[in-house]
């Protein structure tokens, strides 16, 4: 129940924000909204562009979440707050949510009357009318990201080391998803965007680098305990042949 209810709050939380984000660029007549719209780039005219828009920046922000998130996890940084079963359930929904909005991202990219894309350039990388290098980088991301989300069904299919290595790849989906952003998006240059970019780039950074001390210290320690095992278990050899 518990669990029920912060997914819940979660999803509204994000299509509350969605919807915030797109009154702010549909823009107004308010001096409030006016001074979003030198901020924020407000000055479109089509409304699969404001959604579009929109949609890749929620997808981008929570497959960002999901993975900060699945450092945290692995680092065990919320183990005296929250009940693990609870951290990996909300993993994987933030993993499905952020997926969600990719869809929406995609799809309403062939509505856009502007710049509409296909199927086939939506579907294959690097074939895209538009900045197809860094348009590819995102479809690629998009693909990892569906893998990594796959592997939490598929999980008593397949060993836990290789289960793992596909869940590491996830960094490389959000890299993707961020140059893909930064080089590939339409609002890379707004101050908003820029500090989003920057900010979770920070975030994903520091927690790789605490997750890499921790695997590093978790090594050795174990090192140090199979060493130790090892040690009593010559002596205790030893003592026995002595006694024979």
């Amino acid at each position: 129940m518990k669990t029920f209810l912060i997914v819940g709050a979660l999803t509204v939380s994000v299509l509350f924000l969605m919807v915030i984000m797109l009154v702010l660029q549909t823009g107004s007549s308010l001096p409030f909204f006016g001074a979003f719209n030198s901020f924020l780039s407000l000055d479109s005219t089509q409304i699969w562009w404001y959604v579009t828009r929109s949609a890749g920046l929620m997808s981008y922000i929570l497959i960002w979440l999901s993975v900060v998130w699945g450092l945290a996890v692995s680092s065990k940084i919320f183990d005296p707050l929250l009940e693990r079963i609870f951290t990996f359930d909300f993993h994987e929904y933030l993993s499905l949510l952020g997926l969600g909005f990719v869809g929406v991202h995609v799809l309403v990219l062939m509505l856009d009357q502007y710049q509409p894309f296909t199927a086939l350039q939506i579907l294959i990388p690097f074939i895209a009318p538009y900045r197809p290098f860094w348009t590819g980088l995102g479809v690629i991301a998009f693909y990892i990201s569906l893998l990594v989300t796959l592997t939490f069904y598929m999980r008593s299919m397949m060993s836990s080391k290789l289960s793992r290595a596909i869940h590491m790849t996830s960094l490389l989906a959000y890299f993707g998803a961020t140059l893909h952003g930064i080089f590939g998006g339409t609002d890379a240059s707004l101050p908003f965007t820029q500090i989003v970019y920057a900010v979770t780039f920070l975030i994903t950074l520091f927690l790789v680098i605490y997750w890499l001390m921790v695997m590093y210290f978790r090594k050795r320690e174990s090192d140090q305990k199979a060493l130790e095992l090892a040690r009593q278990r010559r002596k205790a050899s030893q003592q026995m042949r002595a006694r024979a």
